[in-house]
């Protein structure tokens, strides 16, 4: 995780400053079809330009018409009624064209932008997954995606075209009339705007208290419900509703003063259009009355105020959802700002095919910096060798498990595959030499074909088979009606713990790595079953470098060595008959299981 330096203590950033970073992070995304975008733009502008000129043809017709009936069937020009229908079509057109042009860019730049959040969270340390919370993770994203697509569309389609309008507007205003108009309009609507940001902004305070309150009311009817029988052993029926009726008295306030405030919000705003349109209209009719301008003229800037007002009725509606679409964009670019806890090294090498002998040298670790885990442990396994690493929970063998797959860094020592330091190979060359049989291998909610091929996913089918076989699980699938094509179920529910362990062992067998990983592989399992299944993991090991991580000792006795482990240390190292000749460690932890099995 990212943290600043000891010195710097540095104050929260302006939310302005924020959503400037956001917007200038999303930009890239969407410039990258930069044809689209431009051609998005030439039709807003146009559309916007029709609009507004409708009002001026609007204008030459009324000002047509206010001559008399007998001219007027004379005068009249039937192009200007033509191009009054074809300006209001043209709008609509124009704007549709956009919508149809710029949908791919907003599809696009959200695909591109959840899958490059994807990778990242791939990319990130089993740390940071495993102190987030993937519910979370995920609401992240999909709120941040969603929001790009909210934040283009209020964009796009509300507060640009509203900008090009405006300043259609007043550049018309300037150009035809007195400036007077051009600044009315400006200073209506920057009063206005100011007036609708700043109430919205008080608003959203008064609406995230109404919402808290209402979830705390629903959070006490829920506890007071649930404890149903403490309540009735208690009689206190009468004490909840008390309590429950505070919180709702509460409630109720809340969305009294947000109803009145949104009243005020409402009222401003049509008090502010209101005096502009008055000051506007006064000054208009000053000058129909001087003969400087016509009745057409009135209805123009009449009709050019309605334009511009419409749409920002609904500003902080907008305004509100486009700050919370910022907010959540910001979250999901955050998780891209993670850092990577392991990365390759600039000049990473690739791990060759082939044999592979493991080796930990005075390997030392901590997740936690008050709290180490191994110390100084120095073990290794030659190429085609198998190593068991049995212990006490909590002496530190499954960390070995991690760190040997490189999802941490050790802080001292070092872990060599072929002589290689781990931090000097690239992680997919590392990853791809090793294939882990867990204790909990996780199923995913596919096909059983799909879960064995998960380990090769471009092996063919021969291949899958094969795996399956050697896995012996080709009986079981026989007798299915649905054969390898039969649903697992969420994480592999459908199948028994025995199942289970054979579709991850024909997994790791399709994978055919050069390292195996037997981490807890059996202890889930009854003891039928744990020797069926620890036939087929001696099978799978053979030829190959196996760690064997055990609780129990039956299942290492035939190990090249051993290695006990207790507090992080390594006390006793031997093959099984030397160490129990030895009477340590070992001998112990082996009469109390024996003892166990004895007593069941």
């Amino acid at each position: 995780m990212r943290r600043a330096p000891a010195t710097a203590l540095p104050g929260p950033e302006p939310s302005e400053r924020r959503d400037w970073q956001t917007l200038k992070s999303l930009l890239p995304y969407i410039w990258t079809y930069k044809g689209r975008v431009l051609f998005a733009l030439a039709c807003l502008i146009g559309a916007k330009a029709a609009n507004v000129t409708v009002p001026l043809v609007f204008k030459q017709l009324i000002d047509t018409l206010s001559i008399t009936r007998e001219q007027a069937y004379i005068v009249v020009p039937a192009a200007i009624l033509l191009a009054y229908g074809a300006l209001r079509f043209s709008t609509s057109l124009l704007t549709e064209l956009r919508e149809i042009v710029f949908a791919r860019v907003t599809q696009q730049a959200v695909r591109q932008i959840a899958l490059q959040v994807f990778r990242h969270l791939h990319a990130l340390s089993l740390r940071f997954h495993l102190e987030r919370q993937t519910g979370g993770l995920t609401r992240d994203i999909e709120r941040g995606t969603r929001s790009i697509g909210s934040l283009i569309s209020y964009t796009l389609y509300s507060i640009l075209p509203t900008l090009v309008e405006i300043g259609l507007v007043i550049g018309i205003l300037l150009l035809q009339y007195d400036a007077v108009f051009a600044i009315i309009t400006l200073v209506t609507l920057s009063i206005y705007i100011t007036f609708t940001v700043r109430i919205t902004n008080w608003r959203t305070k008064l609406r995230r208290e109404a919402n808290e309150l209402d979830s705390a009311a629903s959070a006490r009817a829920i506890d007071s419900l649930l404890n149903f029988e403490t309540v009735k052993y208690f009689n206190n029926e009468e004490f909840e509703a008390r309590r429950y009726d505070e919180q709702l008295n509460k409630w109720i306030n809340a969305q009294i003063k947000n109803q009145i405030s949104l009243s005020g919000l409402n009222t401003g705003q049509a008090a502010i259009i209101a005096v502009g349109v008055t000051a506007m209209m006064w000054q208009a009719a000053i000058r129909v009355a001087a003969g400087t301008m016509t009745i057409g003229d009135i209805v123009l800037v009449n009709a050019f105020l309605i334009q511009l007002y419409i749409p920002l009725n609904f500003l902080g509606v907008i305004y509100r959802e486009l700050r919370q679409a910022l907010t959540d964009i910001e979250r999901m670019f955050g998780l891209m700002h993670e850092n990577r806890e392991i990365a390759d090294a600039p000049d990473a090498l690739t791990l060759p095919p082939g044999p592979a002998s493991v080796r930990f040298e005075a390997a030392s670790f901590s997740y936690d910096p008050q709290r180490q885990i191994l110390f100084d442990v120095d073990f290794e396994i030659p190429a085609g060798h198998t190593v068991a690493i049995v212990g006490h929970s909590g002496s530190g063998k499954s960390t070995l498990a991690r760190l040997l797959y490189r999802f941490y860094d050790i802080q001292g020592g070092a872990i060599r595959i072929n002589g290689h330091d781990l931090r000097g190979l690239t992680q997919a060359s590392l990853r791809g030499a090793i294939g882990s049989v867990p204790q909990d291998t996780v199923r995913f909610n596919d096909t059983l074909f799909y879960n064995i091929q998960y380990g090769h996913p471009d092996a063919p089918r021969a291949a899958v088979e094969a795996a399956a076989e050697a896995a012996q699980l080709s009986a079981f699938i026989e007798r299915l009606p649905l054969g390898f094509e039969t649903r697992v179920g969420e994480r592999g529910l459908k199948l028994s713990g025995g199942e289970k362990q054979r579709v991850a062992i024909a997994r790791t067998l399709l994978k055919n790595p050069a390292i195996l990983i037997f981490d807890e592989a059996t202890s889930a399992l009854d003891s039928h079953t744990e020797k069926a299944i620890q036939a087929q993991l001696e099978q799978a090991a053979q030829g190959r470098t196996a760690l064997v991580i055990a609780h129990r000792l039956s299942t290492v006795m035939n190990a090249d060595q051993i290695i006990v482990l207790d507090q992080g240390r390594i006390v006793e190292r031997g093959r099984h008959s030397l160490l129990l000749a030895q009477q340590g460690h070992y001998a112990r932890m082996w009469a109390l299981q024996q003892q166990e099995a004895e007593q069941h």
